[in-house]
């Protein structure tokens, strides 16, 4: 008869099958019934399984390094900010298709703050998160737009719960750049969240997209079940390059 740690191989659960033994003399030492000692180890199969998939979901996310909740000076948000954020990170809002909006001047943290969102979702809610700066967006749109396989493309961004859009207000060049992600923010209206940091107040969008009309449209999908976070004040960046380099 095949010992356990055998078996548990065999079932491709190598790692459990480590601390097998290790489990067997515990449940022996205290006189675990066979259905503990049966818990124990599914306990441990699943807490393997949940970090994986939290290591493969923070590494599709491509969310940027060091932008977390642990790194965020929060003393430094407004303080209205400061109390929406303790709601959003219930995550509530992915369920309901809702959006975050994160406006303010460079430096004031907003892409820090919505990375850091993003990253609290992975970790405690298991949500498929996808950064993208808004160029980069636009320009792997407009390729699958040429390729025709635009389509395709958009069912592909479906599968992420939020997708958060960096820096939107750099997009200010062609029609064709506002046709495309003007299709990508009605795909997702009412269905999917989207994450957006802009420099660019919503009187300035007719810059992104060209004419009225359509950035009165743009502005109605987006703003619908939305949170606004807005971050005045001194830039982040100031006290950061004051800080003296090197021990002198």
């Amino acid at each position: 008869m095949k010992e356990i740690p055998s078996l548990l191989r065999a079932l491709n659960l190598g790692e459990i099958a480590l601390k097998s033994e290790e489990l067997t003399l515990q449940a022996g030492r205290e006189g675990w019934s066979h259905e503990q000692y049966l818990r124990v180890l599914c306990e441990l199969e699943l807490d393997r399984r949940g970090k994986r998939r939290t290591e493969r979901l923070l590494k599709e996310s491509r969310l940027p390094d060091g932008k977390t909740m642990a790194t965020l000076d929060q003393e430094r948000l407004p303080s209205k900010v400061r109390r929406q954020l303790a709601s959003l990170l219930e995550g509530r809002f992915v369920h309901e298709a809702g959006n975050i909006l994160a406006f303010g001047l460079p430096g004031r943290g907003k892409t820090h703050l919505l990375c850091a969102i993003a990253h609290e979702l992975i970790l405690r809610h298991g949500s498929r998160v996808l950064f993208l700066p808004s160029m980069h967006l636009v320009q792997q749109l407009l390729i699958a737009k040429r390729d025709l396989k635009l389509e395709s493309f958009l069912r592909k961004l479906d599968g992420f719960d939020v997708v958060l859009l960096d820096d939107i207000g750099y997009i200010q060049q062609s029609r064709e750049e506002m046709e495309v992600l003007f299709t990508f923010l009605s795909e997702r209206y009412e269905r999917k969240s989207i994450m957006i940091s802009s420099n660019l107040l919503f009187s300035d969008w007719d810059k992104i997209f060209k004419d009225p009309m359509t950035t009165a449209a743009a502005i109605d999908r987006i703003v619908h079940h939305s949170t606004i976070l807005e971050l005045d004040g001194e830039s982040q960046r100031i006290p950061m390059a004051k800080k003296p380099k090197g021990g002198g």
